[in-house]
């Protein structure tokens, strides 16, 4: 059964392997319950008042929301969990300089939601796949994830390499997850939510990061303006894009965006290299023939 697969995986000093040769893996018991009843408490009233969703992959028996670091103080204790990160920054960086966040964003299946169509969300963007992985995905339970209410589907074995075959992919596991634990899935990772057949709302949170110099899922600077962002931590500001990715990516006037946290922009900037080592040398040994030539 599905369930039992899960277990298995989270066998205690496994889970980092796990993620790698499944293509998942599940982190039991990773913050307090009332952590999470508390940032589920502050997310609701937001639910309760948005509209389902319009077209049949967002599901229209379900309701998102994004933004939620404005939504709950509690998020960011989700968000920068030093173990996920962790699992972020070991899946990504190979193929960028810093990791971004991608989205966070709540979710409501309720009663009579189909089965999601299985789908990795790497393919949001058109580059090669196979090799390079483009995010992590962490989906945090608010309530318990069942397969009766329509627990994330996962097909193990099916991410790197295999989202370029063509054979049938096997049987999904249908991931029994409860509050204050994670299951985190890579991008090639093919998943898809459960139908909910249940007479319950399955209600949880959906965390995901990407390399940096992605344009991300949802527009973290419009969700979190400078007037926004510059009351969060400095690596929380930097997680949601207020930093530059050398060389030179994602500035604003030459500089590191991070400028735009301060409370007043110096009167007058001038545009700072931020390159790359072998970029910086590069760059250094031309000038470097340039004067002998000059001399």
């Amino acid at each position: 059964m599905a369930t039992q697969l899960a277990r298995r995986h989270t066998v205690a000093g496994r889970a980092t392997p796990d993620l790698f040769e499944h293509g998942y893996c599940i982190l039991p018991n990773l913050v307090p319950a009332d952590l999470v009843a508390a940032l589920e408490a502050d997310l609701v009233p937001v639910l309760d008042r948005a509209l389902f969703c319009r077209g049949d992959f967002y599901g229209e028996r379900t309701k998102r929301i994004g933004s939620l670091l404005t939504r709950s103080p509690h998020a960011a204790a989700f968000i920068q969990h030093p173990r996920i990160l962790e699992f972020a920054e070991r899946a990504l960086g190979p193929w960028c300089d810093t990791i971004q966040l991608n989205l966070t964003q709540a979710i409501e299946l309720h009663p009579g939601a189909p089965r999601q169509l299985p789908h990795r969300d790497q393919d949001m963007w058109q580059a090669s796949k196979g090799e390079t992985e483009y995010l992590l995905n962490v989906m945090w339970p608010f309530t318990p994830y069942t397969e009766a209410n329509g627990a994330t589907l996962i097909y193990p074995r099916s991410h790197g390499a295999e989202a370029l075959a063509e054979d049938d992919p096997g049987i999904p596991v249908a991931i029994d997850l409860e509050p204050g634990s994670a299951l985190l899935f890579l991008g090639s990772t093919l998943h898809g939510a459960g139908a909910n057949r249940s007479g319950s709302i399955r209600r949880g949170m959906i965390v995901s990061y990407c390399l940096g110099w992605l344009k991300p899922y949802e527009n973290q600077w419009l969700a979190y303006p400078p007037t926004v962002a510059r009351h969060f931590s400095p690596e929380l500001a930097a997680l949601v894009g207020y930093q530059q990715h050398r060389p030179n990516l994602g500035n604003y006037e030459g500089r590191c965006p991070s400028l735009l946290l301060r409370d007043r922009l110096p009167e007058r900037m001038g545009a700072v290299d931020a390159l790359r080592p072998d970029q910086a040398e590069l760059v250094a040994a031309y000038r470097r023939n340039l004067d002998a030539g000059a001399a």
